[in-house]
């Protein structure tokens, strides 16, 4: 049988096979997803970090620099994800995406947003301590939404992931490459169910703005406060 033939016949199972589908209890790895069609669901917040003009970067600078500017960002936002009980999924080149769950799923990931600022001004401190010549500044955006999710095993065997289908995924996704002029964004379903522990800075101050986002008519609401570990 030629490749065709195995690619359309494997494409025909997947569509005219049903899903098994269970509530997660926690946020899935690969290994607890089968290749079928089998899912895992649950309710999810979804975080995407993703930095900010790394093409002019890669383009106007060494690569060696890139390099570090980049494993400095991601092992920065991976430490704050975890710090507030996030689970790290995936990376995609310049941006990390992490789960969180839980009755508080929406604070935590918002404080994570918040810390991840806090570690974007502390890498440019140091940056400009190593590299005194430097003009670079590193800018970052962090996008968080919350919904259902229905988490499918994707690939092949032997090279596969999983694949995270939602609205959460896909909003916040969107929101980290929203230029607004805030390092954290997050939609009104986030919003309104943080505590004031995320929501509320020094003397009760509001540390989220609200924005209108025109490409899904629909209010969000920017920070660039930040909070330190």
């Amino acid at each position: 049988m030629s490749l065709s033939n195995d690619v359309r016949a494997e494409v025909n199972d997947i569509l005219w096979t049903s899903f098994t589908e269970r509530a997660g209890t926690k946020v899935p790895e690969a290994e607890d997803v089968k290749l079928g069609n089998d899912a895992v669901t649950l309710d999810g917040t979804v975080l995407y970090a993703d930095l900010a003009e790394s093409t002019n970067m890669v383009n106007n600078y060494k690569n060696w620099f890139a390099a570090q500017i980049y494993k400095s960002f991601l092992l920065s936002a991976c430490r704050m994800i975890r710090n507030c009980g996030g689970t790290i999924t995936a990376f995609d080149g310049d941006r990390v995406m992490a789960v969180f769950i839980g009755d508080d799923k929406n604070t935590t990931a918002a404080r994570a947003a918040l810390q991840i600022n806090w570690a974007k001004r502390m890498i440019n401190e140091e940056i400009n301590k190593t590299y005194k010549q430097n003009n670079f500044v590193l800018k970052h955006v962090v996008g968080i939404d919350t919904s259902d999710l229905f988490v499918a095993r994707t690939g092949i065997r032997g090279s596969n992931d999983l694949v995270w289908v939602g609205r959460s995924a896909n909003y916040a996704a969107k929101l980290s490459n929203l230029e607004k002029g805030y390092a954290s964004l997050v939609t009104g379903d986030v919003y309104k169910s943080l505590d004031d522990s995320s929501r509320l800075g020094k003397n009760n101050q509001n540390m989220w703005t609200s924005i209108w986002w025109p490409d899904y008519n629909m209010t969000i609401y920017g920070s660039n406060w930040e909070w330190e570990p």
